[in-house]
């Protein structure tokens, strides 16, 4: 048996990663302390956000994480079929998150609130969209893999590019993990 590497995937995705989770970790601690000095405005404004819908949006989330465990399992025992299809189900769950979020956001903008409302929207709309981008581009990258997947592209041996993209998208979900909590549920 293949002693499994790690970090697993590309270094240069473990290195983009570290990078993405310290902007992140900057932009949640200026939220927090921002939060702190303001907290009647926050729990306010917190009050008006669709916690059902960042609930359906964590589920998706966390499903879709499993869907590519799933996916990175199956290459390694050389089921090309199995990874792509573990991963259009990942696919399909990011997908959900998006309409998801994007209904969300409709509201908002449907009731006139924008970046420049209050300070609790600016962190909210930023913070979320700059999540819902990364969201975006992780399903870029796995649609790269699936493809590449579908066309035979990896093995039990060489499926560092199924781990690269997988890495990426438990980031997405990482972050998602701490943004919900944070936006939607403390007070």
């Amino acid at each position: 048996m293949e002693k499994s590497k790690w970090p697993p995937g590309d270094l240069v995705i473990w290195i983009f990663i570290m990078a993405e989770l310290l902007v992140f970790g900057i932009f949640f601690a200026a939220y927090a302390f921002t939060r702190a000095n303001h907290i009647e405005l926050f729990n306010t404004y917190q009050a008006t956000l669709d916690q059902n819908a960042a609930l359906l949006n964590t589920l998706a989330l966390i499903t879709s994480s499993y869907f590519v465990v799933r996916a990175v399992a199956a290459i390694k025992v050389d089921d090309s079929k199995k990874c792509f299809q573990w991963l259009l189900a990942a696919l399909f769950m990011g997908l959900v998150f998006l309409v998801i979020k994007a209904i969300e956001y409709e509201n908002h903008f449907s009731q006139g609130i924008n970046l420049s409302t209050n300070t609790f929207y600016m962190f909210y709309l930023s913070l979320t969209f700059f999540h819902f981008l990364h969201v975006a581009l992780g399903m870029v990258i796995l649609v790269a893999v699936a493809l590449k997947a579908h066309a035979g592209g990896y093995s039990a041996r060489e499926h560092t590019g199924v781990e690269t993209g997988a890495s990426y998208w438990h980031m997405v979900d990482l972050l998602w993990m701490i943004l919900f909590p944070l936006v939607y549920v403390m007070k």
